[in-house]
């Protein structure tokens, strides 16, 4: 029963059957090969316009690294205060812009909200130099505490970042959990919202290790090739990533695994609403759930071989929370299977 991350699941079979696949012979290396190029034509199938794809190990690198592509002197990044950005990369987009700042933004339950964003840009004015200079916004879709930005939601907010004249990145890390909740298209969810960067993440949801840095107009990516190899993330043998977005897009398969890790949390969130010593804080939008359990029944789940973690409240949570009690975080992967979710179900009954 393992609930602690979609990063301890494995990768999906098929996933395996790509690598294995390309894993023989010789192919052109950095990003040259027929099968590079091949996957960026789909990248751009996918978005339903000419993109440039950059492929990086790490949802760290392509987040530090899409905030490097947009930073300017003194340049100053808005995101959410709870985002994996500011609360989990230990320092690199920082490092990686080269002394760039990150801005928390306050939002209920893991999104910014607009008005919230035009105040805390107005903390810097144009060309006071002490403050430095606006450069970025940053949303994180799906959240990190499970909630997804609506199309209105996204809309607004690229409407203050085109005001100040800031390019828009979205934390895909889990992208295809949001657009499946959201039953739109990948374009819809982003250029045709405002959104300029995703850093688009697989290796949540089946893959091993395939991330890209998505840029949805070619020309704002002129510089980062320059970007990438500088940060060590030009992968001689890129086929390897290549390979797995080839499996990971083939016949949907991306879909499939992301409405059924959605479907897994949608599955739990029952079985915690029904039980007299758990609650849900906020109903789950995406793949991770977040309930009040009571210490006994977490002692339980723990001892029955449960893995799961305990979560601080995130800003704007409404609930009470007593001394009996704690927060914890579910996240249900494409490897979750109806058994995993009900034995969980059957504990805390």
């Amino acid at each position: 029963m393992f609930f602690a991350s979609d990063n301890w699941a494995g990768a999906h079979p098929k996933i395996v059957e790509g690598l294995a696949r390309h894993a023989s012979g010789f192919s052109p290396a950095y990003g040259s090969s027929d099968l590079d190029k091949q996957v960026e034509q789909t990248f751009s199938k996918i978005f339903e316009r000419d993109v440039a794809v950059f492929f990086v190990g790490t949802g760290t690198a392509a987040n530090s690294l899409a905030m490097s592509a947009v930073s300017r002197p003194g340049g100053v990044a808005f995101a959410h205060r709870e985002a994996h950005m500011i609360a989990d990369e230990g320092g690199a987009p920082e490092f990686l812009t080269g002394g760039g700042r990150l801005s928390p933004v306050d939002g209920t339950l893991g999104r910014i909200a607009a008005a919230t964003l035009e105040t805390e840009i107005g903390r810097y004015p144009p060309q006071f130099v002490h403050a430095g200079q606006p450069a970025a916004v940053s949303i994180t879709q799906a959240t990190e505490i499970g909630t997804v930005y609506s199309l209105d939601e996204i809309d607004a907010i690229a409407g203050v970042a085109q005001r100040h004249g800031l390019q828009l990145h979205m934390d895909g890390a889990r992208f295809a959990n949001a657009l499946v909740s959201l039953d739109v298209s990948a374009a819809e969810m982003t250029w045709k919202r405002g959104v300029d960067i995703v850093s688009f993440g697989g290796t949540k949801n089946g893959c091993w290790c395939a991330e890209a840095v998505v840029f949805l107009d070619p020309a704002k990516a002129h510089d980062f090739p320059f970007i990438r190899k500088r940060a060590a993330q030009l992968f001689s043998k890129s086929r390897f990533i290549a390979a797995q977005f080839e499996a990971y897009f083939a016949d949907d398969l991306w879909l499939e695994t992301a409405r059924h890790s959605n479907a897994m949390a949608s599955r739990l969130a029952g079985h915690l609403a029904a039980s007299s010593k758990a609650w849900l804080g906020w109903e789950p939008q995406a793949n991770e759930i977040f309930p009040i359990i009571k210490l006994e029944t977490v002692e339980t789940l723990r001892a029955q071989g449960a893995a799961f973690y305990p979560w601080h409240p995130p800003f704007g949570f409404a609930g009470s929370i007593a001394e009996d009690e704690t927060m914890c975080r579910f996240v249900t992967s494409f490897a979750t299977t109806p058994d995993h979710v009900d034995q969980i179900g059957d504990l805390i009954a």
